[in-house]
């Protein structure tokens, strides 16, 4: 098959605050799982993220805690970095919208785009009221502003969107307004902005998310989710929407144009430009040359893929696709990969929504604290809120854990290893004379290795996963149907064999697991004496090791948890 190109991109985070396990579930593991598969399988692949500094949310948060907006998105950019690194998410590139090594890159590409629209005539320039804090002396644009949701009724919704239903929200609409800055009522005031023609594209829009619906090409279809919320939104129409902001924090309004003073790019403008410059900086330190960044992002051979929770649906699926249709020079979007929210619950607790003002979340950085990566990452992924909500429970953390890591995957492969090592001198022992179940479990172990990668093609990683917790079960039953035990003392041959068979079965379940689990597959790697590299080579998973193979020394795959550990 011939090598295939891939740009995949996780949603910036706001760089105001610390990752928790619901940002980890949605848009960063899954899509770090995707990247993962795709190397292995020889894939030319390039993964942007980085986070999202520009607008409201980092200055309101800078504000609260009395420090210059600067040293804040700093931190947390570091901080965020250092959490995916703990969990084994590994960037090409973790940029910044206003780091001092990507701002100035990131400006010029997010002026230059918002130009070409506006060159080809798709923003109108309006005069409008929009709600004004008078003892703040400010516009109050996107969340500086709360109120109750006038389409689902919602209290608590931002200026920019409802995450209770997903609207955009037309913050002049909400009900009882309060300003975030003030904690006061806001009055109307006339300001000018810039606004996206966004109902011009509707009908281009809708056709080409309706193409989206059945395979084609090896195309996976988009989760109905995405679809039916993003046509959704279409059918009732697509409102014209302010692209400028009245903010000093930001990408500056790049038209000659009194009006234009004192405006920034509307942060949800520049964020998903944001992986744009950042492939751009990336290229820059890679090619030497930051324009090479148009061969992932101009170049119709390069697939492009998002991966977000369900809350930036409307921004990925609708705003974003329009913004490079206006521009005209961008490829659009290959897969857009929506999560939905992850809940939580507590010990003794009902399950309730993820809420870094309630205290309500599972921070990554303690986590790491306590528990190694991988077995919070088989836990998201088996969880994963791919279709519907789901609820990170601790207790059935630590039971899943201890239940099917441990017990299931590896049992089997410390059982087969250790067996090795005691009784054949840590070598592969020869295949001798397979028997019909032999045969048989081998096709099986082919057959799961087939399914895992039909399900990451089809970017189904729950159904992967399960399929590998599958074939280790499968290989549990083998190994005790075969009773290597009994055959070591009756028939040392057969002994061999079947141990054989197990190493080879050991051997698959290291390529598998190794997206999912990839410190696990290097412990892997490493017992079975192979170089990680070669191990991670998806088309050798049911290559087998030769007899008289050294293998190195069996270790425990994963260690059993206690409750008192994740209280």
């Amino acid at each position: 098959m011939a090598q295939r190109r891939f740009l995949v991109t996780s949603a910036l985070p706001y760089s105001n605050g610390r990752l928790h396990v619901g940002h980890i579930a949605g848009a960063y593991l899954p899509a770090d799982t995707y990247v993962r598969f795709l190397r292995a399988r020889g894939e030319d692949v390039r993964f942007i993220c980085g986070s999202d500094d520009n607008g409201v949310a980092a200055l309101m948060t800078a504000r609260e805690r009395g420090q210059s907006v600067e040293e804040l998105t700093a931190f947390y950019n570091a901080r965020q970095k250092a959490d995916f690194e703990g969990l084994g998410i590994r960037f090409d590139i973790y940029g910044g919208t206003h780091q001092p090594d990507f701002v100035e890159l990131h400006n010029r590409i997010s002026q230059d785009f918002f130009k070409a629209i506006y060159d080809k005539g798709l923003f109108v320039k309006r005069t409008t009221e929009q709600l004004y804090d008078t003892q703040a002396d400010q516009f109050l644009p996107d969340r500086y502003v709360k109120g109750t949701c006038y389409e689902c009724g919602a209290k608590g919704a931002y200026g920019d969107q409802c995450e209770a239903c997903g609207i955009s929200i037309d913050p002049m609409k909400l009900i009882d307004p309060v300003s975030t800055v003030t904690n006061t009522r806001p009055v109307p005031r006339k300001t000018t902005h810039w606004y996206l023609q966004l109902q011009r594209l509707e009908e281009r829009l809708r056709a080409w998310l309706e193409s989206k619906r059945e395979p084609t090409d090896g195309t996976p279809p988009w989760r109905e989710t995405v679809l039916n919320f993003s046509l959704g939104q279409i059918n009732t129409g697509l409102p014209e929407r302010a692209m400028t902001r009245d903010l000093t924090w930001g990408v500056p309004v790049p038209l000659d144009d009194p009006d234009a003073a004192g405006k920034v790019l509307y942060v949800w403008f520049d964020a998903p430009i944001g992986y744009v410059s950042f492939t751009a900086r990336l290229c820059q330190d890679v090619d030497g040359d930051w324009r090479t960044y148009e061969r992932w992002w101009k170049d119709p051979d390069c697939r492009i893929v998002h991966f977000i929770g369900e809350d930036n649906t409307v921004f990925h699926a609708l705003t974003w696709p329009a913004m490079l249709m206006a521009e005209s020079t961008y490829q659009l979007p290959w897969q857009v990969v929506a999560n939905a929210f992850l809940n939580i619950r507590f010990p003794g607790k009902e399950e309730e929504k993820i809420s870094k003002s309630r205290g309500t979340a599972i921070w990554i950085e303690e986590w790491l604290q306590t528990f190694e990566a991988d077995p919070l990452r088989y836990y998201l992924t088996a969880i994963a809120p791919e279709s519907a909500r789901t609820a990170f429970d601790v207790n059935a953390f630590i039971t899943r854990n201890n239940t099917e890591l441990l017990n299931v995957l590896g049992n089997f492969v410390n059982r087969t290893l250790t067996f090795a090592n005691r009784y054949f001198d840590g070598h592969v022992p020869p295949a001798g004379e397979r028997a019909a179940e032999d045969q048989a479990h081998l096709a099986n172990v082919a057959a799961h290795a087939e399914r895992v990668t039909q399900r990451l093609e089809n970017l189904r990683f729950k159904a992967g996963l399960e399929e590998i917790m599958s074939l280790a079960r499968v290989a549990n039953v083998y190994f005790d149907l075969k009773q290597p035990w009994k055959q070591r003392k009756e028939d040392l041959a057969a002994c061999g064999t079947t141990i054989n068979v197990c190493i080879q079965t050991v051997r698959t379940l290291g390529t598998l697991m190794a997206p999912y689990l990839p410190f696990s597959a290097e412990k892997v790697a490493g017992m079975l004496r192979l170089d990680a590299a070669e191990l991670l080579v998806w088309d050798r998973a049911t290559h087998e090791l030769p007899a008289g193979h050294a293998l190195g020394e069996p270790a425990i795959l994963f260690k059993k948890l206690e409750a008192t550990e994740a209280s």
